[in-house]
């Protein structure tokens, strides 16, 4: 019973982790996102990204998954663009 109750526990709070990540990808938080902004400033608003590329100088971050999505590319550590995906308005 003890152990049942442990992983039921342990279920419903890392499902919950789960959907608080995916809580920051939302359209204010996107809004709040500015050209200039270094990388530390946007994962202050939008947490650690879920995957990054790096090329020449530039990084590639997105946060979210296919179907909803924050981009942001920066250059020397600062946003230069940024785009999203599956947003509402």
């Amino acid at each position: 019973m003890f152990k049942a109750r442990s992983v039921l526990v342990a279920l419903v709070v890392g499902a919950t982790l789960t959907l608080a990540g995916c809580g920051k990808v939302t359209k204010e938080n996107y809004d709040k996102l500015k050209v200039g902004m270094d990388f530390s400033e946007v994962t202050g608003v939008i947490g650690g990204p879920d995957k990054c590329d790096e090329a020449m100088g530039a990084k590639s971050c997105v946060w979210g998954d296919d179907t909803k999505n924050i981009s942001v590319k920066f250059v020397a550590e600062k946003a230069v663009f940024f785009t999203n995906a599956g947003l509402s308005q």
